[in-house]
C-alpha cells in the first residue's frame, strides 16, 4: 500500500542519515556534504574528503577550476587544407586542455617545414645582360646553413658581376651544372614554406614556381615596413629592412653580396612580424587569395636594391 511503502522509504532514510552520521564522525564524510558532490564532473577535479592508506584525511578541495579556454581560438580552422593555415590550426588541437600557454611560433609548427633562400645570378648572353643562377643558399628556420653551392650557368659566363654577385670565375671551376642544382634545390623546396626577399627573381634564376601560399617575400609584408617607419608601397631593399629592424649592416664592401647572409636576413625579418603575418593570411582563406603575395611582374629593382646595382641590369633582370 502507499501508506506501507512510505514506512519503507522512511526507514531508509534514517538508516541513510544514521551511516551518514556515523562516516562524519570518522572523518570519512565531510558535515557540509551534498549529494552529488562525490562524483566529479568529466573534466574537472572536485574532490571530497579523501581516506588515506594509513587511515589519515586529505583536506577537502572545495575549489574547481574552471576549464582552460583556448588562446589560439583567433586562428581560422576553416583555412586551406593546403595553405598555411593548416599548419596553425595545429595550435587549435595543441591548446586544448594545456596547462601551458600556447605558443603562436613555428616551434610548435614544425619549423622543418620554413626555409628562407637567396640566389646570386651572374650575367651570360648578348651583353652579359641575360641573368642565370651562380649560387643558390637555403638556410632552415634557426638560419642553419642547409644548402650552399656555387652553379654553372647553361649559357657561357660573359659578366660575373662580382662586385655585386661576389661570383668569381675560379668559383665556376668546381660548379655544379644548373640541372643537377635544381634538382637539388626543388626537393628542398617541395611542400615547404619558403622565404625570401623579392623572392620571384629566386625562383626566376631556379626556373620554378613555387606556391603562393608558401611563399613568404619579405619585401611584400606590410607590416615590415610599418616596424621599419617606410610607406607600405615602397619598395624596400633587404639591406634597408635589415638596418632598420635588425640593426645590422648587409651587402657592404665591394667583395659582393653573401647569398648566406642575405637568407639569414630574410628568416630573421619573417620571424618579427611571423604571428601577425601568419594570422592574417589564416583570416583572408578562403574567400580571398593569400596575401601579401608575390607579384612575378614587380620591379626586379627590389633584389639586391643597394648604391653598386648597375642600373643597365636591373631592366634586363628576368
Amino acid at each position: 500500500s502507499p501508506q506501507g511503502r512510505s514506512k519503507k522509504r522512511s526507514r531508509k532514510h534514517q538508516r541513510f542519515m544514521e551511516r551518514r552520521a556515523v562516516l562524519e564522525q570518522k572523518g570519512l564524510l565531510s558535515p557540509h556534504g551534498r549529494l552529488g558532490t562525490q562524483t566529479p564532473k568529466a573534466g574537472l577535479e572536485a574532490h571530497t574528503t579523501l581516506t588515506k592508506a594509513d587511515g589519515t584525511t586529505a583536506p577537502r578541495c572545495d575549489k574547481v577550476p574552471k576549464p582552460k579556454q583556448n588562446a589560439s581560438s583567433c586562428l581560422s580552422p576553416s583555412a586551406s587544407p593546403d595553405s598555411i593555415a593548416r599548419h596553425h590550426s595545429v595550435l587549435l588541437s595543441q591548446g586544448s586542455g594545456s596547462s601551458q600557454r600556447v605558443r603562436t611560433s613555428s616551434p610548435v609548427l614544425r619549423p622543418g617545414k620554413y626555409v628562407a633562400i637567396d640566389c646570386e645570378m651572374v650575367g651570360t648572353g648578348p651583353q652579359g645582360k641575360l641573368s642565370e643562377l651562380a649560387r643558390c643558399s637555403v638556410v632552415n628556420y634557426e638560419g642553419d646553413v642547409i644548402y650552399d653551392k656555387y652553379v654553372r650557368p647553361e649559357l657561357p659566363v660573359v659578366d660575373y658581376r662580382t662586385r655585386w654577385s661576389g661570383i668569381t670565375k675560379r668559383h665556376m671551376q668546381n660548379a655544379i651544372p644548373f640541372k643537377a642544382a635544381q634538382a637539388e634545390i626543388l626537393k628542398i623546396l617541395k611542400d615547404k614554406i619558403v622565404v625570401g626577399h623579392a623572392i620571384h627573381n629566386d625562383f626566376q634564376a631556379l626556373k620554378y614556381f613555387h606556391p603562393k601560399d608558401r611563399t613568404r617575400d619579405t619585401s611584400q609584408s606590410p607590416e615590415l615596413k610599418k616596424r621599419a617607419g617606410l610607406p607600405v608601397r615602397a619598395n624596400v631593399s633587404l639591406k634597408n629592412l635589415a638596418m632598420h629592424l635588425l640593426h645590422k649592416k648587409i651587402q657592404v664592401g665591394r667583395h659582393g653580396h653573401s647569398s648566406v647572409e642575405d637568407a639569414q636576413t630574410a628568416m630573421e625579418l619573417y620571424r618579427l612580424v611571423e604571428v601577425q603575418w601568419e594570422k592574417e593570411l589564416a583570416h583572408s582563406l578562403p574567400p580571398r587569395p593569400p596575401s601579401p603575395v608575390t607579384d612575378p611582374a614587380a620591379d626586379s629593382s627590389q633584389y639586391l636594391d643597394d648604391q653598386y646595382w648597375p642600373s643597365e641590369l636591373m631592366a634586363s633582370s628576368l
